[in-house]
């Protein structure tokens, strides 16, 4: 292994990449609300079970509670049964969120950049997991 492999794998790394994405998500979050409002008034009598807001903010609260925790105690409760949740979750399998991302691709930007940044947010938490998993087997 390479020194810069070394490095990546190193789980504080991870959790400070995690802390800043997770920062940083919370301020593109706030730069959305034009575009939430909007999406709000043209998306609002959708015929789904959720409306796209309405899965990202279950989106949100999912990965970014995630991410909070690992900022402030650095381990997450039932990490086996997180890692599959979050494998689980892949956000742009779910339809709405799919169908609207698609539909128009240069409408809603900084949603759907957020969007993408979030579901990254999910794949850094399942490595920093599954890192934080093999380190802690290896001492055991």
């Amino acid at each position: 292994m390479t020194e810069a492999t070394l490095n990546t794998q190193n789980p504080e790394i991870k959790r400070n990449y995690i802390v800043q994405l997770l920062e940083q998500l919370n301020q593109d979050y706030r730069n959305t609300r034009q575009e939430r409002k909007e999406i709000a008034t043209i998306y609002s009598t959708s015929e789904e079970d959720f409306t796209i807001l309405e899965e990202i903010e279950l989106l949100t609260v999912d990965i970014r509670g995630y991410a909070s925790q690992i900022q402030v105690r650095g381990w997450i409760d039932n990490k086996q049964q997180a890692i599959e949740y979050l494998q689980n979750m892949r956000v742009f399998d779910i339809p709405t969120i799919a169908q609207f991302y698609f539909a128009n691709p240069q409408a809603y930007l900084q949603i759907k950049s957020y969007l993408r940044m979030l579901d990254y947010l999910r794949l850094l938490i399942i490595e920093y997991l599954q890192i934080n998993q093999t380190s802690q087997s290896e001492f055991a």
